[in-house]
């Protein structure tokens, strides 16, 4: 499995400290798996932080203590901790970064493939051209030039 990753900024909104304090600790070493992304600067592994010492915040849920696990419709509902809702959502807002680098990487390529479609197609044009009858070979030149042009 892929494993989540943040930037600095959301690194430091999941932990509720500051960029400057996420970026000491990568500087410090703390942050072993942080990697440079041209794109998003800095990404952090969620494993990194909690590994660190960080907690990821998560808004408060209802009290597990005081409600009954079946929810109003009679089903039984799973309760998760807030460390635990924290991580599905940075490893969420990951994939959603990772998706949206896959897009924009898929962009570039097809504008690649559309740069070469075109030419190959110019070359197409040249050797129907260079092939075409009365045209002939100019000595020490690579190049064909019509008959009679020479």
């Amino acid at each position: 499995m892929k494993r989540p990753m943040l930037t600095q900024r959301e690194a430091a909104a999941a932990c509720g400290v500051s960029r400057s304090t996420i970026r000491r600790r990568r500087e410090a070493g703390d942050l072993p798996g942080a990697v440079s992304d041209e794109t998003r600067g800095w990404l952090i592994p969620v494993d990194d932080l909690l590994a660190a010492g960080f907690r990821l915040n998560a808004p408060a849920g209802p009290d597990a203590t005081s409600a009954s696990p079946a929810g109003p419709s009679g089903h039984h509902q799973e309760h998760c901790s807030g460390d635990q809702v924290a991580a599905l959502r940075a490893e969420l807002a990951a994939e959603r970064h990772g998706r949206q680098l896959a897009e924009a990487d898929a962009e570039h390529l097809r504008a690649q493939l559309a740069a070469r479609v075109e030419i190959v197609e110019h070359l197409q044009r040249a050797l129907a051209v260079a092939c075409s009858p009365g045209f002939t070979a100019v000595p020490g030149q690579g190049s064909r030039t019509p008959a009679g042009s020479a």
